[in-house]
């Protein structure tokens, strides 16, 4: 038998899986950042955080600001129609929001011009102005109209002034009324 002589083709011929285990990995590439790299993206990337935080703040402080509306609602559904009770509630909402000289004072006409005047209705005119009047003072049948009334007041009224730290701690102080 012959042999073969190095350098020959029988030497030479390589095979797929020689081929295959002389290929060398790639090399793996950096990681990519997620964070912005140009000065344009993270100044917008800046401006959209400080507007989230903008707008969270506000959403915050409004929330804050009708804590007494909220209060005050949650109050009315537990009084049931009772026109005394709405009366009180009324005043004691309006008291949060309004100047005590503005408020306390006002009975009568005066005090229903006063309800029509802070919000888009006229709703405490006529037999459900007389039932506020009436219930503030004597027993009164429960009166649905008044209650929608004074649930619309509550909601819509325009809060001119905003609660001072002074007037909260005055109101936390005082005792609740109950129905």
């Amino acid at each position: 038998m012959a042999q073969t002589e190095p350098g020959t083709a029988a030497n030479t011929e390589t095979t797929l899986p020689d081929l295959i285990a002389q290929l060398v990995p790639p090399p793996v590439p950096e990681a990519i950042s997620l964070w912005p790299q140009t000065p344009l993206a993270r100044s917008l990337l800046a401006g959209v955080l400080l507007l989230a935080i903008y707008l969270a703040w506000r959403t915050w402080r409004h929330y804050r600001k009708n804590a007494y509306r909220r209060a005050a609602l949650n109050t009315l559904r537990t009084v049931e129609n009772n026109p005394g009770a709405i009366a009180e509630l009324l005043r004691r909402t309006a008291l949060a929001v309004y100047p005590r000289q503005q408020v306390a004072g006002l009975t009568g006409a005066a005090w229903l011009a006063f309800l029509n005047r802070q919000y888009p209705g006229d709703e405490f005119r006529g037999d459900v102005g007389e039932a506020l009047l009436r219930g503030a003072y004597t027993a009164c049948p429960p009166n649905a109209a008044l209650a929608a009334a004074a649930r619309h007041w509550i909601r819509t009224h325009k809060a001119t002034i905003e609660p001072s730290a002074d007037d909260s701690a005055a109101q936390k102080g005082a005792p609740e009324v109950s129905p």
